[in-house]
């Protein structure tokens, strides 16, 4: 193994916590079998060692996603906006509502895990939902999501400021890589640089958006502000990707986007 010079970061084998994590693996030369038995020698030793990291491809990660994203924002969002265009403001407030917990009642009725996203769609939709409804205020309904956009990017800056990021703590649920790389110096410098960028985005979406909910009409805001979230969000990503991949360079590990998502994040 450790002659071979290189190594393979993987997400293939099972952690002793039950969850896929990276190991070390002979780019050539040894059998898979055999670098697996070899992995617990020599994995004190990854930071002088060239490696590659395997990482889910953006299309397993969008697959991944996509069900919960569209139970969860995009479904209620797209038949608000049809509502409201075609029967008013009470009503569209009432068919969102509705279709999140059909979502949740047809995950039910499947046996299927419902997603956290889905569960707090419900929770803050119906909160949003009785208080808009009993006023009849389009701005009451459409500030508190506004504002907890402004809670979380406050949240972000002052872990980030305290040196103890949320986000990585978010990374930890959602990337399956051994908790040993999360403990690496450039790595945890990295998260906190992160934390502030993502700090920023939250920040001037939420402005934006905030500044849009004041001029606009309720029908073009619901449209302004999917637009909006979705650039600002969307080159954050991108920017928080690339970041990544430089960061990981910088270390001598290359980071290769292929395969699909571990079998542990794919139940439910």
């Amino acid at each position: 193994m450790a002659e071979a010079g290189a190594g393979v970061l993987d997400t293939c084998r099972r952690g002793p916590n039950g969850c896929s994590c990276w190991y070390l693996d002979p780019i050539a030369g040894d059998s898979r079998e055999g670098a697996q038995q070899a992995a617990p020698e020599t994995e004190q030793s990854t930071g002088s060692m060239a490696s590659i990291l395997h990482l889910p491809s953006p299309r397993a990660f969008v697959s991944h996603a996509l069900p919960a994203i569209v139970e969860s924002a995009i479904g209620p969002g797209v038949l608000f906006y049809l509502v409201l265009v075609t029967g008013g403001f009470k009503g569209a407030l009432i068919a969102a509502l509705v279709w999140s917990y059909l979502a949740a009642a047809r995950r039910w009725v499947r046996r299927e895990r419902i997603p956290a996203s889905l569960v707090l769609s419900m929770v803050l939709l119906t909160a949003r939902t009785v208080v808009s409804y009993a006023t009849g205020s389009a701005f009451l309904y459409f500030v508190q999501p506004t504002a907890t956009t402004f809670l979380v990017a406050f949240a972000f800056l002052v872990t980030a400021i305290v040196r103890r990021p949320f986000i990585e703590r978010l990374a930890r649920d959602f990337c399956p890589i051994d908790p040993e790389l999360f403990k690496r110096p450039f790595l945890r410098r990295f998260f906190l640089r992160l934390s502030l960028l993502w700090a920023l985005v939250l920040f001037v979406n939420a402005g934006t958006v905030l500044y849009f909910l004041f001029v606009s009409s309720v029908q073009g805001f619901v449209l302004e502000r999917a637009l909006i979230s979705m650039a600002i969000n969307g080159a954050g990503i991108a920017v928080s990707a690339f970041w990544f991949v430089r960061t990981m360079r910088g270390a001598g590990i290359t980071v290769r986007w292929s395969g699909s998502m571990p079998e542990s994040t794919q139940a439910g």
